[in-house]
């Protein structure tokens, strides 16, 4: 059945710039426009209508960053009817307009074609040859010579930096959490903090000390000039990177701070400077009034707190898509997760105890 939706995937692809209608893929494919609409939806967990919109909306946005084409081309080009519904389709996937996109480029999350044959599986980081960042350490370097930190998402990365010296003998530092997960407190790294995490991890609160605080001791004992935060674009390290900027603002941090942002895809880096201030109240909003902040934002990380919101929800796409799913073998239904939703960047753990939820609810 992968074979049949890949192939719909592929002739979507191929008619995204032109007049597409169910009709016409039942007609290339050999089924009903229902048949393929439903297996569409069944195989990927989303629509064709809200596939095509995000596919061509993220499309959009690199014409907007590459070329100076006028917007309303653009919006036409993407199957816009005017610059107005361009603007505000723009404005829902990323948070900001494409006017100023344009005139200031931030990252942003990829949203690139689907492939439901990819069994890379969880993340794999070769990032000592894949990624370039020469020209990034020597541009640090020159600035701040050795009093730099890099803050990695993850123990992954951690060790294939530190092992490499991949900003040179600089300072490594890991934030192994997944701050999408478990309740979580303010101030950031209190007594209370460590306790409700450690609690939510079902860890003693010695464990979590020793995996995540210990690690992290360099940030509250040393003094750095610059602060470089090593994160992904998906909805896990969305919600990493806005913990650590909300603690670097907690602590009242003075230095630079910038962003590496990694995107696993092509292991490149895109380096954003940034400014403290405001993500402390972000942090409180998201995580624990579970409110959407009215905070201007990367557009990567609006990306991710839209995904955070439909993550805490019963019913999301990644629910819906196990349970009518249950019934294939765990390994296959694992792969299945992580080649449909890696935007969300979630691991093995946090799908096992998903699907583990799921099979409790249908038990009872």
């Amino acid at each position: 059945m992968n074979n049949i939706v890949q192939e719909m995937i592929d002739c979507i692809e191929g008619h995204l710039l032109e007049g597409f209608s169910l009709e016409q893929l039942g007609r290339e494919m050999g089924y009903s426009p229902y048949y393929c609409s439903f297996k569409f939806h069944q195989m990927t967990g989303m629509t064709i209508k809200k596939y095509m919109s995000l596919r061509k909306i993220y499309l959009a946005s690199l014409v907007l960053k590459e070329t100076e084409e006028k917007i309303i081309d653009i919006a036409f080009c993407y199957g816009l009817s005017s610059q107005e519904s361009f603007s505000r389709a723009f404005k829902r996937v990323f948070g900001i307009s494409p006017y100023d996109y344009r005139r200031s480029p931030q990252p942003m999350q990829t949203f690139v074609k689907l492939n439901l044959n990819d069994e890379r599986g969880w993340f794999i980081m070769d990032i000592s040859q894949k990624l370039k960042i020469k020209e990034l350490q020597e541009k640090i370097f020159e600035q701040f010579d050795q009093e730099t930190l890099n803050v990695l998402n993850g123990q992954m990365m951690y060790e294939e930096f530190a092992k490499h010296q991949l900003m040179g003998n600089s300072d490594y530092v890991p934030f192994n959490e997944a701050m999408c997960t478990n309740p979580t407190a303010s101030p950031i790294f209190s007594e209370e903090f460590n306790q409700i995490r450690a609690a939510g991890h079902q860890v003693s609160l010695q464990a979590y000390e020793q995996m995540t605080l210990n690690p992290l001791k360099p940030l509250w004992t040393k003094d750095y000039q610059c602060i470089v935060l090593w994160f992904g674009d998906d909805m896990f390290c969305q919600m990493n990177l806005l913990t650590m900027l909300a603690f670097l603002e907690q602590q009242g941090y003075q230095g630079n701070v910038y962003f590496h942002m990694v995107k696993e895809t092509t292991y490149d880096v895109e380096e954003t400077e940034l400014e403290l201030g405001g993500y402390l109240e972000v942090y409180q909003e998201v995580f624990m009034h579970h409110r959407f902040p009215k905070a201007t934002l990367l557009p990567v990380m609006y990306q991710g707190i839209q995904l955070y919101f439909n993550y805490l929800q019963e019913e999301n796409d990644i629910t819906t898509y196990i349970k009518k799913h249950l019934e294939q073998p765990l390994g296959d239904l694992m792969k299945q997760l992580f080649s449909l939703f890696p935007h969300y960047g979630l691991g093995d753990s946090q799908y096992l105890k998903i699907i583990e939820k799921v099979k409790d609810e249908y038990s009872e």
